[in-house]
């Protein structure tokens, strides 16, 4: 039985996404028969404008039922639409999984299908989002996230990687990572992976505290209390966690956790397997305080990561 998959667009909706669709199309090529039924939808159907210029018709988005909507995003923030939102939650019911690409998590989030999940978008506007839906926990930094049958994405490519995610739930790992190559993209950036680096991420204002991030950096496998990292800048600590709070909205001891994470992921990714090592090169210490740092930030154990990186390097060795 065959998978509708539907992209849900609008006025000024971003063209890029539709290699969301073409994940399917792809997945579709390696089977002996198509799984996948792809449609583009909007609100009354017919010929929608892009951000781009480029218009594709579409198909009333009430016409059927879908196994899966994905929900286009847009340049910017996308207003209120109430009538388009209406639709999606009457699609809802009889949808067996619907995610936002990158902006498209604002149209998905009026709906109310977001409430209480884990979600993520651009970087950029991940702030906004939480403003906005304080009922939503939105995790800015990943690439994309899943928390039940909702699903959302960060910016424009990253909708390529939960599409493979989805491909991988339908078909299994061999399928996508047949996809990925057919594409020629990363086969696949895991949905806990980071947007960007954790110093972009923190990115403060002040010169002084710049400096004890950067030394933080460098030397992860000291200890960094709050009293180390004010006298590198010739601060009090009671300043020195006063200041860092108020420009990077989070305590030293959090930061330092997210360097940490990173630099434990990126040591994962070159190869190295063992938990404890990277425990003790990253600072951490000891592997349980490793394991609850990576279930803080991703929701998984470091043992997945590793798991994830010895697949894809038999994969390369073995292409």
């Amino acid at each position: 039985m065959s998978k509708r998959i539907g992209l849900v667009i609008f006025p000024q909706f971003q063209a890029l996404d539709m290699a969301a669709l073409t994940v399917f199309e792809f997945a579709n090529s390696l089977l002996p028969q198509p799984l996948y039924e792809l449609s583009t939808l909007s609100l009354a159907g017919g010929a929608v404008k892009s951000s781009s210029g480029v218009a594709l018709d579409s198909l009333p988005l009430g016409w059927g039922g879908y196994d899966t909507l994905l929900v286009a995003g847009a340049i910017g923030m996308p207003g209120p639409q109430p009538e388009l939102e209406a639709a999606l939650l009457a699609s809802a019911g009889v949808t067996r999984r619907i995610a936002s690409i990158c902006t498209g998590a604002f149209v998905l989030a009026r709906t109310g299908l977001m409430d209480g999940k884990r979600v993520t978008t651009h970087w950029a506007i991940g702030r906004k989002l939480q403003e906005q839906h304080p009922t939503l926990v939105v995790d800015e930094d990943k690439i994309f996230a899943r928390d039940g049958a909702i699903w959302s994405s960060a910016g424009v490519t990253a909708c390529i990687d939960m599409a493979l995610a989805m491909v991988e739930e339908d078909l299994g790992v061999e399928i996508a990572r047949k996809v990925a190559r057919a594409m020629v993209v990363y086969h696949r950036r895991s949905g806990g992976q980071s947007q960007f680096s954790a110093l972009a991420e923190i990115e403060p204002s002040s010169d002084r505290v710049k400096e004890a991030l950067l030394y933080a950096r460098d030397n992860l496998h000291r200890d960094l209390s709050v009293e180390d990292l004010a006298a590198q800048v010739h601060w009090s600590p009671r300043h020195f966690s006063r200041v860092f709070q108020s420009q990077t909205g989070m305590a030293p001891a959090k930061a330092i956790e997210k360097l940490r994470v990173e630099a434990a992921q990126a040591l994962i990714d070159q190869g190295h397997s063992s938990i404890g090592r990277i425990a003790d090169m990253t600072g951490f210490g000891d592997e349980e305080r490793l394991r609850r740092a990576f279930l803080r930030a991703f929701g998984q154990p470091p043992k997945v990561f590793v798991q994830q990186a010895r697949s894809r390097n038999d994969h390369i060795y073995l292409s």
